[in-house]
């Protein structure tokens, strides 16, 4: 049976004010720093030659703004979505890294830092949550645009922990196996049907002189 294949984009927002202030943001709502700005444009410039089918966001506007860098070359418009939000912290939402790391050693630095995949935030979502979210939401968008190619902007735990689903590994496993996706680099990965298939991840070389990666 030939089952269509679908490429999918996956670009991490670029440097965000709760990641130049080290804050975990999760669904609070800032925007990109002036250098955020400059990576979501210089990732655009990289991609300007791929033949985007749609382009598809977080509706967090440090995700839409980034993924406007790729649509203004296209004359397109952003789809957002809430599927590819970032972890929702719960009571963490917001919460600088330095305060956490101070009243929550064990929870944040081993919990979160050293144990991703099994994670889940205090009131909040887990990881392996976001990672189904993720992947229904990026197997919805493949089947309207089946053999297409797509662009999404989303956020580097929840591309991580995607990448970790999709790769087959046990989540335990999923905080050795891959770092969290620098700033504005972007993942790429196939879907046939219901399998998703992992290409290439956190490319960022095109961003060279001005690469970050702060997660919260």
């Amino acid at each position: 049976m030939n089952i269509t294949k679908t490429t999918v984009y996956l670009v991490r927002h670029g440097e965000s004010v709760g990641n130049l202030n080290k804050i975990c943001l999760g669904h609070t709502d800032l925007d990109l720093t002036p250098l955020g700005y400059l990576q979501a444009q210089k990732t655009a410039e990289k991609l300007k030659d791929i033949a985007f089918t749609a382009i598809y966001s977080s509706d967090l506007v440090r995700a839409m703004h980034t993924a406007e860098a790729h649509a203004v070359l296209r004359n397109v418009e952003v789809v957002g979505m809430s599927d590819f939000r970032e972890l929702y912290f719960g009571d963490w939402e917001n919460s600088a890294v330095s305060w956490l790391t101070e009243n929550f050693y064990d929870m944040f630095m081993i919990g979160w830092r050293q144990n991703f995949g099994t994670f889940t935030a205090p009131s909040g979502e887990s990881v392996t949550g976001m990672a189904k979210r993720m992947k229904e939401g990026i197997l919805k968008i493949a089947r309207e645009h089946a053999g297409g190619t797509l662009l999404v902007a989303s956020h580097a735990a929840a591309i991580r922990a995607l990448w970790g689903k999709i790769s087959g590994i046990n989540p335990t496993e999923w905080a050795s196996a891959y770092p969290f996706p620098s700033n504005a680099s972007y993942s790429i990965l196939e879907v046939c049907g219901m399998e998703m298939t992992p290409i290439a991840y956190s490319i960022d070389e095109h961003l060279s002189g001005m690469t970050t990666n702060i997660v919260g």
